[in-house]
């Protein structure tokens, strides 16, 4: 008779959990386990924050790799990945908690006649009619390994939702009036990230460490295609990149990011390629250009690199 797999306790989950890197070169190498390429200075900025505990603010042009850190980060550290995605208009309830008001009128409701009304009122306003958002969980964890909490693209919020914020980065703390203020015993690494549409406040901004994405050089980038498209060649991916790169020194309503310049190189190989020319390239443009009025500079740009 086999046994059941045992359980592993909470230490035993924390000895199994990877260690957290102890230099910039364990970053870089850390990240690299996850498929994410990073210089230098991005890993400083994540060794620093993770060292003092302090939120880490990415900013970059869309598509040059913030979200795609956090996620690294987490994969690397054995975390969970908690995401907020930030929209305009987006509030405390669906960001950090709200009570489940139906579960509460349901209770009262099934309450008899002769039960003691003010107590059920007190219980209905406890953990159990408590529905936990992101932020919420991130700093009430009870995980083995914190959390890494990414705050995604919060330039789309509003400024309201960023005075919220300072307390959560300040303090990682929550405060909720009818239970009173929850602390994080283990406090999650926060990636905070933003496209720079509008000017976040400088008051969120003295909270965290701050680091500014720029597009990879063309070997670095080319290296990230290999590395996240292992089935495009050496010399599509460079082709590719090329003119991925001049595409963005052109006048374009949106420029590609990295993420486009890997969808493109894949989907050249998908159509049996494994070198780049003009027509080929032309064909597949729409991976990488987004927008109606970019297409024909990028078709200009194409033929100045490939020639026709």
């Amino acid at each position: 008779m086999t046994e059941a797999p045992r359980s592993l306790t909470l230490g035993e989950m924390s000895q199994s959990a990877p260690s957290p890197p102890e230099s910039v070169a364990g970053v870089v190498e850390l990240l690299r386990s996850q498929n994410y390429i990073c210089d230098r200075r991005l890993a400083t900025a994540i060794l620093v924050a993770l060292r003092i505990g302090k939120p880490l603010f990415l900013e970059g042009e869309a598509g040059v790799g913030k979200t795609e850190a956090a996620r690294a980060m987490a994969g690397g550290l054995g975390a969970r990945l908690i995401r907020l995605q930030c929209y305009e208009g987006i509030d405390l309830a669906h960001a950090a908690y709200e009570w489940n008001y139906a579960r509460q009128l349901l209770h009262i409701r099934l309450l008899g006649e002769n039960e003691d009304r003010a107590r059920a009122e007190h219980d209905i306003f406890g953990v159990d009619f408590l529905l936990r958002r992101p932020l919420l969980d991130a700093v009430d964890n009870h995980d083995a390994v914190p959390p890494v909490l990414l705050i995604d693209e919060i330039d789309r919020s509003d400024e309201e939702f960023e005075a919220f914020l300072l307390e959560v980065l300040a303090d990682f703390a929550i405060s909720i009036p009818e239970l009173g203020t929850i602390r994080a015993e283990r406090p999650p690494f926060v990636v905070l990230t933003g496209n720079r549409t509008r000017e976040v406040h400088d008051a969120l901004k003295r909270r965290c460490l701050y680091h500014w994405i720029e597009y990879p050089d063309l070997e670095r980038e080319v290296e990230i295609v290999r590395l996240r498209a292992p089935e495009v060649s050496d010399r599509l991916a460079r082709q590719v990149v090329e003119v991925t790169q001049r595409l963005r020194n052109v006048d374009l309503y949106k420029q590609p990011g990295v993420a486009e310049t890997v969808d493109w190189a894949r989907a050249l190989a998908a159509l049996g390629h494994t070198e780049a020319d003009a027509g080929s390239l032309h064909e597949t443009l729409g991976a990488a250009i987004k927008y109606q009025e970019d297409l024909a500079r990028g078709a200009e740009t194409i033929t100045e690199v490939m020639g026709r």
